[in-house]
């Protein structure tokens, strides 16, 4: 049984953890701290801090207060270059260009990525078809720049481009361009012009050969695989020879096909019966053509138009329609590899638990794609078209290295106006910093975006 104590209650004294004296129960708690102090911390931030103020702060700063007053800096204008930007027909049309960048060139550049990073995991050379896609990375935007200014050459001699176009129109068409050809005029010649085309001034029979004489062919136009004219023999078919009717050093007789002068291959001929061709035949190396199958008649031997327009030449890559898209190819060449290399990542790290699945039940290769590997790609998809969007807002080597100068103004972008204005001759720094503003504020919201979602992955 236990005694009652009457009086109040001693005090309870706790010990400490280490069993030493014992500490009083309303002694203050002391919170240790850990790391370094906060002043090492500021003189270690410091340096750091003084770096990004002066490099990145105080130039968005002075930007902002420099918009604000016109090429001298010394006449405030307010918001006055800010409207020049959305009213001068050069800035719109600047604008409108980089409109048509973030359109198009992330959606190209992520699509690209996504099927290139597809393909590593079906073909057997995936690292060397990975190396081959990835090494545009390591050149600069400046060389690639010049690499494909001689890329876009007109000249199928010198450009790649219209190398590649002008040989597969020559494999499937077998029409040769003679420009500025044309028939042998006098009361004699068998032929005329006739609207750009050739005509045969009389009806032809078939069985009797038809001679097409042509003047005015250069050497540099007449074609390496010309032989000596010929003229058909014998046969109850239409045919006849169109030939170059000069015979080098002089001599020869007008109309009539000398041993010396040569056939014109390549031509188109056509048969003509009432207004309607009848028949299409072309010139073989000698010159001779023939129509096959063709009924008895009488027919007008004609030498299309086409036949002595200028021979195709590809495409004009750096004039002003094609100056953009030729330009945003580049960009897409470059970068292509770099959104493969992300995708490629974000496809190994897929579980293959998932893809196994749907296809032990029943999901074709397709639905596998649209439905599971898309949905699970979709933060590196949206990663790599932001990241696009960002480098095509501040795309400016390849615009100043590819676009010629007479044709820069229909491909400028707005990194490229902010130089030209500012020190490409214009001289105008208000307006440029206003451009740089109007730049840093397209960029920002995209910015902002992918650093909210690296903060949603790493929490």
């Amino acid at each position: 049984m236990t005694d009652r104590l009457d009086g109040p209650a001693a005090p309870r004294e706790e010990s400490d953890s280490r069993g030493d004296s014992p500490a009083p129960a309303d002694a203050p708690h002391t919170t240790r701290r850990f790391g370094p102090s906060p002043v090492i911390a500021i003189a270690f931030l410091l340096p750091a801090a003084l770096l990004l103020g002066v490099w990145v702060v105080y130039p968005i700063v002075y930007s902002v207060f420099r918009s604000l007053f016109d090429a001298s800096g010394t006449g405030f204008t307010g918001l006055g270059n800010y409207a020049t930007i959305f009213t001068d027909g050069a800035m719109l049309t600047t604008i409108r260009n980089n409109l048509i960048w973030v359109v198009v060139a992330p959606i190209v550049i992520t699509t690209l990525g996504l099927i290139f990073a597809v393909l590593t995991e079906r073909i057997r050379w995936a690292t060397a078809f990975k190396l081959i896609v990835f090494m545009p990375m390591a050149v600069s935007l400046m060389a690639a720049g010049v690499i494909f200014r001689l890329v876009y050459e007109e000249d199928p001699d010198k450009g790649l481009a219209n190398a590649v176009l002008t040989t597969v129109h020559d494999t499937f068409s077998s029409s040769q361009g003679y420009p500025e050809a044309r028939p042998r005029e006098g009361d004699q010649s068998p032929v005329a012009a006739q609207g750009g085309a050739v005509v045969t001034k009389q009806a032809a029979q078939t069985g009797r050969p038809v001679l097409i004489p042509i003047v005015g062919i250069k050497p540099a136009v007449m074609p390496g695989n010309a032989q000596a004219a010929k003229t058909p023999q014998g046969g109850n078919e239409l045919s006849g020879t169109v030939w170059f009717d000069f015979t080098p050093g002089g001599g020869g007789k007008n109309g009539a096909v000398d041993g010396t002068e040569k056939g014109l291959p390549g031509m188109t001929v056509e048969a003509v019966s009432d207004g309607r061709v009848a028949a299409t035949a072309t010139t073989a190396e000698d010159g001779s053509f023939r129509f096959e199958g063709l009924p008895a008649g009488s027919y007008v031997v004609r030498l299309p138009q086409s036949n002595f327009e200028p021979a195709y030449r590809g495409l004009t890559w750096l004039g002003r329609t094609l100056i953009t898209p030729a330009i945003i190819g580049a960009f897409v060449w470059v970068w292509a590899g770099f959104a493969m290399v992300l995708i490629a990542a974000g496809l190994a790290a897929i579980p293959r638990d998932a893809l196994e699945a749907a296809r032990i039940d029943g999901a074709t290769e397709w639905q596998v794609f649209r439905r599971i590997t898309v949905p699970l790609l979709s933060p590196v998809l949206l990663v790599v078209f932001v990241t696009m969007i960002i480098n095509t807002l501040k795309v400016f080597d390849l615009v100043f290295i590819i676009a010629p100068s007479s044709v820069q103004p229909d491909a400028n972008v707005i990194a490229l106006e902010m130089w030209r204005v500012s020190f490409g001759g214009g001289n105008n720094q208000g307006l440029g910093s206003a451009l740089a503003i109007f730049l840093l504020v397209l960029v920002l919201p995209f910015m902002i975006m992918n650093i909210r979602r690296f903060r949603r992955e790493n929490a």
